[in-house]
């Protein structure tokens, strides 16, 4: 039966390597051993645990991301139009990974839905008459989808104060104030669902599983296989082994590692490293007053990942209120990596792009630099625009995960800064790599299938169709165009994960 032991030694070949121990690796390793249980596969993750990066419960927002309350997804034009075809694309998305998860429940490979999933209003919240007609028109637009059916809007503040408690302490009734709300959100906490699903492939699987085991390069052989150089950090034994496909879900290690590999896709991607922390309280007073997750407009020039927004978050059964994030620097890719990533990281292929990219994002820099020399008390005053008698004893800063944002190529300003979720993929198919942020986690099941799809195309097409369809049960259809189908999958998904909205 495989082990996490350390003393393992790694098999000379496999079919698949999946390089790290997030939720993206622990998603498509689960997927692919349940489309063909014959694959022999491996996972190799640097570290002792499944999920200590991004996939961890504090390094992210714990947002099971619709496009509920997030208003980055959905831009206004010049001609003042909503543009919502993004948050219908994330909200379907969301919805096949709780449609993945209820399979894995359904099939006993995971237990206990309530420790990584619970029912959490989403809501959007904007300040002054401006924004408030932008979410009001936001509102209209977005209820004309059977997707948001439920949504409510409000700037009434009788009602505000019954959604938001502690949000309304202490404002002014002339203040103007508008939000939306969907009942249906939820707070997902990913390192658990993530330890889970290793798990499973640990006990319950022919998947090697390999911890403390860093991959050190990727190169291509003659053959069409790869040669995969890994290292046991425990021990300090170097290990060669063969695959015919391999997955870099590494975070931000991707990079680096999808460059070793040479293939022409990686040619002139960067990396721009954004990490973060959070004002967390575990004050039962105020987490009674505030129940939601609640989020507002990016100030200008900040990241769409440094959106500000009040949460409640459950992590291992208890509950506690979040605020942030607060943008920090750091030259690392992952919070236990190296000062030496991003300098590393720069080549000549490349180079170009991370000029143009920092050139015309000068406004993001001066921005991380002033978040980064933000005192206590500095945050403190950002909260109390969200909570208006916040004191410091009740607050205490904790480290949030370490990004790592793509900077691709661009033939116009030489390098642009993306904020999404990329699978980059070779020609043959024989390698693949997830890059970016958020929606990330949220999206993992999606992001994998995308993989499978444009990594294992005759098989998707012939003998794993049935199975997939059996996994996702909407697969093949699209949601936004099926309001009977959103009901059912929607029905199903909340009785399997015990949802309470």
């Amino acid at each position: 039966m495989p082990s996490y032991s350390s003393y393992r030694v790694p098999q000379s070949h496999y079919d698949v390597v999946l390089i790290g121990g997030g939720i993206m690796s622990a998603t498509l390793g689960t997927l692919l051993h349940e489309l063909d249980p014959t694959l022999k596969i491996a996972i190799f993750e640097r570290l002792g645990r499944f999920a200590r990066e991004s996939s961890a419960a504090w390094n992210n927002a714990g947002t099971g991301h619709s496009a509920f309350c997030e208003l980055n997804y959905t831009p206004q034009g010049e001609d003042g139009t909503i543009d919502i075809s993004k948050a219908e694309k994330i909200a379907e998305q969301f919805e096949i990974s709780k449609q993945f998860w209820s399979f894995l429940l359904s099939e006993n490979y995971i237990q206990d839905p309530k420790t990584f999933i619970n029912s959490c209003p989403h809501m959007s919240l904007v300040f002054g008459k401006g924004d408030s007609e932008f979410l009001r028109k936001r509102h209209e637009k977005m209820t004309e989808s059977h997707l948001f059916k439920g949504m409510q809007f409000t700037t009434d503040h009788d009602q505000l104060r019954e959604w938001i408690p502690l949000i309304m302490g202490h404002r002014k009734d002339n203040e103007h104030l508008a939000a939306t709300k969907m009942d249906m959100g939820t707070d997902v906490n990913f390192g658990t669902l993530t330890r889970k699903m290793g798990r499973f492939l640990v006990d319950d699987s022919n998947v090697d599983v390999f911890l403390y085991h860093d991959v050190k390069d990727i190169d291509p052989r003659d053959d069409g296989k790869w040669k995969i150089d890994v290292k046991n950090r425990m021990h300090q034994k170097s290990y060669e082994v063969t695959a015919d496909f391999v997955f870099i879900g590494a975070g931000g290690y991707a990079l680096p590692l999808l460059d070793s590999s040479d293939i022409p896709e990686s040619e002139g991607y960067g990396g721009f490293p954004v990490s973060g922390e959070w004002l967390v309280s575990y004050n039962p007073e105020l987490i009674a007053q505030h129940q939601t997750k609640v989020y507002t407009q990016a100030t200008v020039d900040a990241p769409p990942m440094s959106v500000p927004h009040l949460d409640l978050r459950i992590i291992d059964g208890t509950e506690a209120l979040l605020f942030g994030p607060f943008a920090g620097f750091s030259t690392k890719f992952l919070k236990e990596g190296s000062y030496l990533d991003l300098p590393e990281s720069i080549n000549f292929s490349n180079i170009r792009s991370l000029f143009g990219a920092w050139w015309h994002n000068l406004p993001l820099t001066q921005y991380l630099v002033r978040q980064v020399a933000m005192t206590k008390d500095q945050r403190m005053q950002h909260l109390r625009e969200f909570v208006k008698d916040a004191k410091e004893e009740d607050w205490e800063l904790k480290v949030a995960g370490q990004r790592v944002q793509i900077i691709k190529k661009n033939d116009e300003d030489g390098g642009k800064l993306e904020f999404g979720t990329e699978v980059v993929v070779n020609n043959s198919g024989t390698i693949a790599s997830l890059l970016g942020a958020s929606p990330g986690a949220s999206t993992a099941a999606y992001a994998m299938l995308q993989v499978i799809e444009k990594c294992f195309p005759d098989k998707v097409e012939n003998e794993w169709k049935d199975k997939i369809k059996e996994i996702i049960p909407s697969y093949g259809q699209k949601l936004s165009e099926n309001p009977e189908l959103t009901e059912k999958v929607r029905a199903y998904t909340k009785e399997k994960l015990e949802l309470n909205y």
